[in-house]
């Protein structure tokens, strides 16, 4: 089954749950702030998206900007930024969407089309 971190008040999330429905592709909505992907799962996405730890994380957020992760993020080990993405589903890039053929993160139509043909 398709899991699909997200956020009530995320305008993009909406979008992305909305394109999914219209295309009647099942899914699980998880509430990201209250219930983060697992280590687990951060580490598989890490792995599609080819170790590129910046396109997990939410770059826009407050709590991202207010730890200063815009300098400090390039100095971050792998395993000190899955813990910190593990710790705070708030600077995690929503929605965060894993399944067994698919692993997105933020919403472009035409990424996500091309994954789910």
């Amino acid at each position: 089954m398709l899991k699909v971190y997200a956020y009530s008040g995320c305008d993009t999330c909406r979008k992305a749950l909305r394109w999914l429905q219209t295309r009647g592709i099942e899914h699980t909505i998880l509430a990201i702030r209250d219930q983060p992907p697992s280590r687990v799962e951060l580490e598989r996405m890490l792995a599609i998206y080819q170790g590129n730890l910046r396109r997990l994380f939410n770059t826009s957020g407050q709590d991202y900007r207010a730890l200063g992760l815009g300098a400090t993020l390039p100095k971050l080990s792998s395993d000190e930024a899955l813990t910190l993405l593990a710790g705070n589903g708030n600077l995690i890039k929503r929605p965060f969407v894993l399944g067994p053929k698919v692993g997105l993160v933020g919403f472009k139509e035409d990424e996500w089309q091309a994954r789910f043909d």
